[in-house]
């Protein structure tokens, strides 16, 4: 297919490595363009000057930003993909952004005769990078059993949750459990240096039973090694959690657990760690205890 690919940050560079890997013929584009220009040389392709520009011609066209204000420039401004986006193509929306916003894109797709998924990412820069990505997804069935082929170049599972907005929920699902076993896996690890023991070995065996998680297989040792300059940062983890408690304030769902590991983050973040990995919730607790 012809399709393009618009934010070449941490997750859409591989993301977009990918798509040209399998055969796709991709343009990119890049608000720093130097960045798509390095991607075209590594991987070919062809570079947009904007991002309708990338979008002309493409029956794709896949988008990783940052957040909702950044997905407002580059989809509905004044160069945004619409402008570009023929009758009948899709727009595929990889960035964690609101439900809100995704409706919001979803109408003006359809007002133009195009169509679009909310379709926001889990697994982290590895994931992108060995395109074993999980992608959970809102929309139209058969917009998704279009796509879902080419979602697949970079993704392991891909999964329809249900209407429009329902990706990006069950995005905020992931971050809230996610945000829940770090600061778990925090304390243990905390706890298990506190009181002597040797907590490479505690892990070795208890990773076998109930207590088992991937942040504990992937993250644990680097967390005891004091090692958090790689990874999903804080920044972005605080900014996932803001969507997931104003969308709860907004239902009425009763988040306290989040909302108190959002508020350890802000701590990370005053210690500097803004752009730690966020398994960085043991740093907190480490300095806490040599106050």
């Amino acid at each position: 297919m012809n399709v393009a690919f618009i934010g070449l940050g941490v997750m859409g560079y591989p993301m977009a490595g990918h798509l040209q890997k399998a055969g796709h013929q991709v343009a990119v584009y890049n608000r720093t363009q130097s960045k798509a220009e390095a991607w075209v040389e590594t991987y070919g392709g062809t570079l947009g000057i904007t991002p309708a520009a990338a979008a002309e011609g493409a029956e794709i066209v896949f988008c990783c930003v940052g957040n909702d204000n950044d997905l407002r420039e580059v989809i509905l401004g004044e160069q945004g993909a619409l402008k570009g986006l023929k009758a009948g193509a899709i727009l595929v929306d990889h960035t964690t952004a609101s439900a809100e916003v995704a409706r919001e894109l979803y109408q003006a797709a359809q007002q133009q005769g195009s169509h679009f998924l909310d379709a926001p990412v889990s697994g982290g820069q590895a994931g992108a990078e060995n395109g074993v990505l999980t992608v959970m997804v809102g929309g139209d069935q058969e917009v998704f059993d279009r796509a879902e082929p080419v979602i697949r170049c970079f993704a392991r599972q891909a999964r329809l949750i249900g209407a429009v907005g329902a990706g990006q929920l069950a995005k905020m699902v992931n971050q809230i459990c996610i945000a829940g076993i770090v600061q778990g896996l925090s304390e243990g690890l905390h706890f298990a240096k506190t009181v002597g023991l040797d907590a490479e070995a505690v892990v070795e065996v208890i990773s076998k039973g109930a207590a088992q998680s991937w942040q504990m297989e992937n993250r644990s040792k680097t967390m005891l090694e004091d090692k958090f300059d790689y990874g999903f940062a804080v920044d972005w983890m605080r900014k996932d959690l803001s969507i997931a408690l104003n969308e709860a304030r907004k239902q009425g769902a009763h988040l306290p657990l989040t909302a108190l590991v959002d508020q350890f983050y802000a701590e990370v973040q005053s210690l500097g760690g803004g752009r730690w990995d966020t398994s960085s919730l043991i740093k907190r607790l480490d300095a806490f205890k040599q106050r």
